[in-house]
């Protein structure tokens, strides 16, 4: 293992008597980055999160932090730090002792762990909440004492397990953008555990995608929106169209659909992604008609009948909308469609 990896999975395995939550798993995180574990429920993603922190031991296999083999060893045995679904605040105490509490548990002089604690609330903009309880709090700032009760230990790893669970959608964008900024600025490496997409893609250094206790995918955001490996990945990542069809020759053919497409001959699917599909009133090949036109403020919807596959599209609002039972020809970059299995 190198100097500049933080944790390492080497044919991890987790079983729960018969049922297998983790699946032979094997990964390298570097220090410094942000990797989220993504997927439906029952993938192992959570699992995967409990045996980073030792709330798991692994059935076989081995987990490394920091260089060091800590398979066997217990959560209080690694310095890991967590911020959790619920925040796990002591309600009774201020903000100040709330993030002093861990280096106080752990030997330090309370007053030091306060002046500690008092530092780290400054970097995170908690200046002049000390005093406060959590209740007198808002959301995002109860997320930001969490992160700083976290970090104030000085961990080797931070663990997010769905911190935004208990945020309201409004709210959301803003605190993961937050979580974000906090990880880059004090260079933390951090494991980030969602079912939600966007916001996979938007904290992610990388994501691991899983599905029933293996990895998918491992990949940058962009990686995997624009080049999903596999039909479910496409299909997890955003919406995407799933076209079967066959490639002979370098062509991909499904009905009056046909585009370059590399690889072997024989039967094939593509995922194309509903952006990148564009509409002409009209006839044309690929042709398809317009079975239904939903505004959604940001851009036009369309639900596209043709012979190959039902579509969906999306357009920019600035384009002017096209009625439901239009014909259209449908315009797809050469590049856009992606084979996956």
């Amino acid at each position: 293992m190198t100097d500049d990896i933080a944790i390492e999975f080497t044919d991890v395995t987790k079983r729960y008597g018969e049922a297998l939550a983790v699946d032979r798993i094997s990964l390298a995180i570097a220090k410094g980055e942000m990797v989220t574990f993504l997927g439906p429920s029952g993938c192992g993603k959570t699992t995967s999160l409990r045996l980073i922190a030792g709330l798991e031991l692994p059935t076989e296999g081995i987990v490394r932090i920091a260089g060091r083999d800590v398979s066997r060893h217990a959560a209080s045995e690694r310095n890991v730090g967590m911020v959790f679904q619920s925040y796990a605040l002591f309600p009774h105490m201020s903000v100040l002792d709330n993030v002093a509490y861990g280096p106080v548990i752990r030997g330090e002089p309370k007053g030091v762990a306060r002046e500690r604690a008092r530092a780290i609330l400054d970097q995170i903009g908690l200046k002049g909440l000390e005093a406060r309880l959590p209740s007198e709090l808002s959301g995002g700032q109860q997320q930001r004492v969490a992160v700083a009760r976290a970090i104030v230990q000085q961990p080797d790893v931070l663990l997010f397990d769905e911190p935004l669970s208990n945020v309201d959608a409004k709210l959301r964008r803003k605190v993961r953008g937050e979580i974000r900024e906090l990880q880059k600025r004090f260079g933390l490496t951090a494991v980030y555990v969602t079912h939600d997409q966007e916001e996979a893609l938007a904290v992610s250094d990388r994501i691991v995608v899983m599905r029933a206790g293996r990895i998918d995918q491992i990949g940058t955001p962009r990686d995997l929106y624009e080049r999903p490996a596999s039909a479910f990945v496409a299909d997890f990542i955003g919406d995407a169209n799933l076209i079967g069809g066959q490639v002979q020759g370098g062509r991909f053919r499904a009905a009056d659909l046909d585009l370059p497409m590399a690889g072997p001959d024989g039967a094939a699917q593509i995922s194309l992604r509903p952006e990148r599909i564009g509409l002409t009133p009209g006839l044309g090949a690929p042709a398809g008609r317009v079975m239904a036109c939903t505004y959604l403020g940001s851009r036009w919807e369309y639900e596209i009948a043709t012979g190959f596959a039902e579509l969906l599209a999306s357009r920019p609002i600035t384009e002017a909308p096209i009625p439901a039972g239009t014909a259209v020809r449908l315009d797809i970059p050469e590049t856009a469609p992606i084979r996956v299995t």
